[in-house]
């Protein structure tokens, strides 16, 4: 998994959120907004890869294979 900035999913959301909203304010240079535009990039890339993840872990509780989440000791933190 790639490397998560800090804080909570909701929180990382927010913030997201609120680069777009910078940018789409049009207050910003044309360099400031690629900057901006870039780090929204990698920040939706993680929450997304968080998110098949999250999901991946509710399937698996689902179909009562909770044994596949501590295989590798990677998700062990139910």
């Amino acid at each position: 998994m790639t490397e998560k900035t800090n804080g909570t999913f909701e929180e990382r959301l927010q913030q997201t959120e609120d680069l777009i909203n910078e940018i789409e304010g049009g207050k910003l240079s044309l360099e400031d907004s690629v900057k901006k535009y870039e780090a929204g990039m990698k920040a939706l890339a993680e929450l997304d890869e968080e998110l098949k993840e999250m999901n991946r872990r509710i399937t698996v509780l689902l179909d009562g294979r909770e044994e596949e989440l501590t295989q590798g000791g990677e998700h062990e933190d139910l």
